[in-house]
């Protein structure tokens, strides 16, 4: 498994999806507290439920072309017809 992988992707993917959005909380007038209380749960909850997925669909070997976690020689029979 590519944990490795994963745990540098989320350790950027985090704080980034975190400044956006208490940034945007903030911008539209929503006190400093608040803004960052509400960026850290749903940047939480939103990485949470997009590793449990991406997780979910390396156990059960489903390919992913933006992740490119499996090897490429596993694609689909109706991929492999010239």
């Amino acid at each position: 498994m590519p944990i490795k992988k994963w745990i540098f992707q989320y350790s950027i993917a985090l704080p980034v999806v975190f400044v956006l959005l208490a940034g945007v909380q903030y911008l539209k007038g929503q006190s400093l507290s608040y803004a960052i209380e509400f960026g850290v749960i749903w940047s939480v909850i939103s990485i949470s439920i997009f590793a449990a997925r991406r997780f979910y669909n390396f156990r059960k070997n489903i390919a992913c072309e933006l992740c490119n976690d499996l090897p490429l020689n596993k694609m689909p029979s109706d991929k492999k017809r010239n």
